[in-house]
């Protein structure tokens, strides 16, 4: 289970930046442990930007979530409403009922979204096995679990059925065995 780490996330989404509908359908994948097929079935009635919300309907037996836009002062490329209402005026009056739109049909595929994010993630520099947007999902639940976020939080937030689903994420990584061994070392010496 690969996942992207702080610094491959900004990376990721830098690149992106060059397309509003990319920027925008990353970042929501990333902020809400989206799968590819949810961020390309996401409508415009599942957006409430005057209160905030994002109404996500989940795959494979997972749960429906409405979950909080973030507006980050300071950090534009995470400003989940700033990035949607710059794509939503660009989008501008298309018919589709999608939120995400392509230029030959109504609904963005998952197979147009995965295309998009490989050619962004290897000009961001990730490698081979980091180039899937699942790893956006991976991505936040590693990030919740580092931050000592309670599980049940976690589960919630990455719309998760059952709390074994979620509990992956508590499974160390190298990366951060690594880390903690080098802290209890040095604390040590």
């Amino acid at each position: 289970m690969k996942a992207l780490t702080h610094q491959e996330v900004l990376k990721v989404l830098k690149v992106a930046a060059e397309s509003k509908r990319n920027l925008a359908m990353i970042l929501l994948g990333y902020k809400h442990g989206m799968r590819a097929s949810e961020v390309c079935r996401l409508e415009l009635k599942d957006l409430d930007l005057k209160n905030g919300e994002v109404t996500i309907r989940r795959l494979k037996g997972s749960l429906k979530t409405t979950q909080p836009l973030a507006e980050i002062q300071g950090q534009p490329l995470l400003s989940e409403k700033r990035v949607l209402r710059a794509w939503l005026e660009e989008r501008g009056n298309h018919p589709s009922r999608f939120v995400f739109v392509s230029q030959k049909s109504g609904q963005v595929h998952r197979s147009q979204f995965y295309r998009a994010f490989a050619d962004i993630a290897e000009r961001a520099g990730l490698p081979k096995d980091k180039r899937h947007p699942h790893c956006l999902k991976h991505a936040l639940g590693y990030s919740l679990v580092e931050a000592n976020v309670n599980l049940a939080i976690i589960k919630q937030a990455l719309g998760h059925k059952s709390i074994a689903s979620t509990a992956v994420y508590t499974t160390p990584t190298d990366e951060t065995a690594g880390k903690a061994v080098t802290a209890a070392l040095a604390s040590l010496f």
